[in-house]
């Protein structure tokens, strides 16, 4: 484009212009002049020749002239040859060229301006002016151009993602496109459209005082849904502002006031505000892989990344209203939390549990926040079900491809099956190698006990205290959390139950206390009236607290337990697929490899999936059994989302930052527990943690716990609790959850019991 400088007194000529100053200024993808000529300014554009640029440059020329007339505003104004063209053809150095010249504008940018409520309301208006002037325009160039840099054609900047190299970014792009899809796609065809500027961002826009009086570069113009041109303004002008949502207020009210809204385009807003972020940052990263020289490409990247990962947190219920009451736009009734309460119980029975004193009513979910129906965003402290992140793109759209393909039973042939049992087996040690599938963490507890009683030919198991294993009636005979509840059956005599190996309350607290527990169990073992088939615990007690096993105590228990034939059951449901961090089981901390490990949850991303992992010795044993058949377990739809959740935990690197995050997080709790009075211990590993409350005397509190519980609740933040007394606050988030949300969890902890230390002084 430098080269154009030498053909550009020759140009000028043919506009008329004389002695001409030139100075290159900024430009996207062509080389721009500004040019001043008798104290005038025109800005020169030149472009590469392609037919479809002359056509639409063409367009756009009618366009301004269409605009001109009769408008208060100013536009630029296409500047004719001395022959009467708007557009110029030259070869230079071989290759043709297009010049223009356009009549240069005065004013202040936008970015540059004071951005207070009334110049947003002027932009509204403003733009709003230039769209009814534009209802009126046609023409077929706009109308079929197809460009990247418009929201209704998204698809064809979603390759582009592929070149943003953080993957935590990169997801991000791929869920909002694929809301984009799910909340706008279907409702383009009903949406009022026209040709719009479709760039009115801070730097094309200029204001005089208070007020947008001009709009520069109409090179994005395209035929689109009039409401996009709105998305495209608040998108620009709200980056950076802490509440982007009353900002966006005020465009929007200043817009309706001039070209009224339609209920339907504003309640699309939030997704297609979302839209243009990741047209933006995906056209960066596009941009910076073909020209890394070029710094143009990704002037606003941070800005547009930074109000990308706001809008995440923003529940769509707040946006849709906040932006409809902005038009006047009627609010629904809600029914209140007591009356959905009320109708769920009448068709499911309370036994059925909900957490919290004023349950949560879901929405929508997005990798660690949950968006309730009132408008409000929880940060998610909580589930460990979504391991990788609620409605993780690349895991959803797993099932949605395999699920319009073939979904069908293990009795027939398909590749997913083997595929997946390979990926997934290739995790764990010798002799692990055979897994049978099912789609629960409870159906999987219950074939590993069928398989080690089928394989020894004895019935009793043995188990852990506080340990849970599952609904099934199986899972409630060998889950003491169950049977030994005030409403549990009780054991069963073929049950034996052993002491939770616990440092912290339990009966030996030393380095040796591992070796004791062991010890103690082996002691219960030989008192015991039947052989024993089995012995199932979890790494991490989660339902007695959160309690990790003590150091040793696997070791020593697995070797004496292998030596009288019994098979070591390790239940990895909660634990497993990298949670703990430094380890992907839970029995690697422990230095064992089990015989059987059951898996669950984690396994779908909240898809129904469990797993039973064996050796070759006990899956061979179970084929002189009756045929073992589970008519969803591994379905292909289930196999292919299994492979996408080990695929995000990879490529996001979800083990390490579980191992990075957990550590932060149990610092921060550490530093709690050293200030107050009320955190007696912080235990747990990884994104698996359990923060204990005690009293003066450390005892156990239960109803400071449940006071912590709900109290967050109602700062939006979602924990539980657990263990014997219930006093003890358990956390385990998705896998993406970071070290800001670990701050603000153990910040607002800190305000509970700050606030509790003023009331009790």
């Amino acid at each position: 484009m430098e080269n154009h400088q030498n053909s550009i007194p020759k140009i000028l000529e043919e506009y008329g212009l004389k002695d001409a100053s030139l100075k290159r200024i900024a430009g996207y993808d062509n080389a721009n002049y500004l040019v001043v000529s008798d104290g005038k300014r025109f800005v020169l554009k030149t472009y590469p020749f392609n037919l479809e640029l002359h056509d639409l440059l063409l367009a756009e020329s009618d366009l301004l002239d269409h605009l001109s007339p009769g408008s208060s505003a100013e536009y630029p104004k296409p500047v004719k040859s001395t022959s009467g063209e708007s557009l110029i053809v030259e070869t230079v150095n071989g290759e043709k060229t297009l010049f223009r010249m356009l009549t240069w504008l005065e004013g202040t940018f936008f970015s540059e301006s004071l951005h207070i409520p009334e110049l947003f309301i002027s932009f509204g208006a403003f733009l709003a002016r230039l769209d009814k002037s534009l209802l009126s325009f046609q023409n077929y160039v706009y109308k079929a151009r197809q460009y990247d840099w418009d929201i209704q054609h998204l698809e064809l900047c979603e390759p582009y993602a592929s070149h943003i190299t953080d993957p935590a970014k990169r997801k991000l792009v791929d869920y909002f496109i694929l809301q984009y899809k799910e909340n706008v796609l279907p409702q383009l065809p009903s949406l009022r459209k026209s040709v719009i500027h479709n760039d009115a961002n801070d730097w094309n826009v200029l204001v005089n005082g208070d007020d947008v009086v001009s709009i520069i570069d109409f090179g994005d113009t395209v035929y689109a849904p009039l409401i996009n041109e709105l998305a495209v303004a608040i998108t620009y002008a709200v980056m950076g502002k802490a509440d982007p949502l009353s900002w966006a207020v005020y465009i929007i009210q200043g817009y309706h006031k001039i070209l009224s809204l339609e209920r339907r385009e504003v309640e699309l807003l939030y997704y297609l505000i979302a839209a243009r972020l990741c047209l933006s940052v995906c056209q960066s990263a596009i941009g910076r892989h073909r020209d890394p020289e070029n710094s143009y490409v990704s002037i606003s990247e941070d800005a547009a990344w930074d109000l990308l990962h706001l809008w995440l947190t923003i529940n769509p219920e707040r946006a849709r209203r906040t932006f409809g009451a902005a038009i006047g736009m009627e609010m629904y009734d809600d029914e209140s939390v007591k009356e959905k309460v009320q109708k769920r119980h009448r068709y499911i029975n309370p036994i059925v549990s909900l957490s919290y004193k004023e349950p949560v009513w879901t929405t929508k979910a997005a990798f660690q926040y949950m968006y309730d129906g009132f408008c409000n965003t929880f940060l998610d402290a909580y589930n460990n079900i979504p391991h990788v992140g609620h409605s993780h793109p690349k895991v959803v759209e797993a099932g949605q491809r395999q699920m319009a393909v073939l979904n069908t039973n293990t009795r027939y042939m398909y590749d997913l099956l083997s595929t997946y049992a390979e990926r997934l087996l290739a995790h764990f040690p010798k002799p692990l190698s055979k897994v049978f599938f099912v789609n629960s963490g409870s159906a999987a507890s219950d074939l590993a006990i069928r398989l080690a009683r089928h394989y020894t030919g004895r019935e009793a198991v043995m188990v852990m205290e506080h340990g849970y294993h599952g609904h099934t009636c199986t899972g409630i005979d060998i889950s003491d959390y169950k049977f030994s509840n005030i409403k549990g059956p009780g054991r069963k005599p073929y049950i034996l139950g052993v002491p939770m190996p616990d440092t912290y309350r339990g009966k030996y607290r030393d380095e040796l206390a591992g070796q004791k527990y062991a010890d103690d169990a082996l002691g219960l073992l030989r008192s015991f009236s039947e052989p024993m088939a089995a012995f199932i615990a979890e790494p991490v007690i989660g339902c007695g607290g959160q309690v990790p096993l003590a150091p040793g105590y696997l070791k020593s228990l697995y070797l004496a337990l292998r030596e009288r034939g019994v098979v070591c059951i390790s239940d990895e449901v909660q634990t497993g697929f990298g949670r703990l961090g430094e380890h992907f089981w839970g029995f690697e901390a422990h230095g064992v490899v089990p015989d059987i490990v059951v898996l669950g949850k984690p396994m779908g991303n909240g898809h129904p999936m469990g797993a039973v992992i064996t050796t070759d010795a006990i899956a061979e044993a179970f084929e002189s059994g009756v045929e073992f058949f589970s008519s969803f377990g591994g379905n292909p739809v289930s196999c292919a989302i299994g492979l996408a959740v080990l695929d995000v935990i990879k490529e996001e690197g979800l083990q390490q930052n579980a191992l990075e995050v957990g550590n932060h997080y149990k610092k921060l709790m550490n530093e709690i527990n050293a200030e107050y009075q009320y955190v007696g211990d912080v235990r747990g590993s990884g994104l698996f943690l359990g923060f204990e409350i005690v009293d003066e005397s450390g005892a156990p509190n239960t109803a400071l716990a449940a006071h912590i519980k709900n109290d967050l609740r109602n700062r939006h933040i979602l924990i539980s609790t657990d263990g014997p007394n219930d006093n003890v606050l358990k956390s385990k988030p998705p896998l993406c959850f970071t070290k800001q949300n670990a701050e603000r969890v153990v910040n607002e902890i800190d305000g509970i019991l700050t606030h509790l230390n003023m009331e009790l002084s």
